[in-house]
């Protein structure tokens, strides 16, 4: 398990993307579309550390809804995993609560995810990925 990136909730995701990209000098990585989740992204790579921005793409989105809730700000931590499958299993069986009963696709079909519900981390929203089809 490795740290693989730290998610930020963003209302702009251009506006944010600015900020990232031209002040910080960040390497932009990516923009696409995660209609599965309702949410747009743009992945930076902050010296080995991404860094993922995320803006809903509907009013009904988790995104968009912990916006509401809570504002701007980090949203979750992900970890990459070999297996994420069997990490979920695992966790499920220590009567941890995750938010997807089984460990969904995303992106395309590029990366399977589940997040572990803060209720059981101490208040943060833990992600796990593997990314489908490469090593991470």
């Amino acid at each position: 398990m490795r740290l693989h990136h730290i998610g930020i909730a963003v209302k702009d995701l251009e506006t944010a993307m600015k900020f990232y990209g031209d002040v910080l000098k960040l390497k932009l990585l990516g923009v696409e579309e995660v209609p599965e989740e309702g949410v747009r992204i743009a992945m930076y790579d902050a010296g080995g550390v991404r860094v993922e921005l995320l803006a809903g793409s509907r009013p009904d989105s988790p995104i968009s809804k912990f916006i509401e809730r809570r504002g701007e700000g980090i949203h979750h931590i992900a970890f990459h995993v070999e297996d994420v499958d069997g990490v979920c299993s695992t966790l499920s069986g220590l009567g941890l609560q995750l938010t997807y009963q089984q460990p969904k696709l995303v992106s395309g079909g590029s990366r399977k995810i589940n997040f572990l519900n803060p209720k059981s981390t101490g208040g943060v929203l833990i992600e796990f990925l593997t990314e489908v089809g490469s090593s991470g």
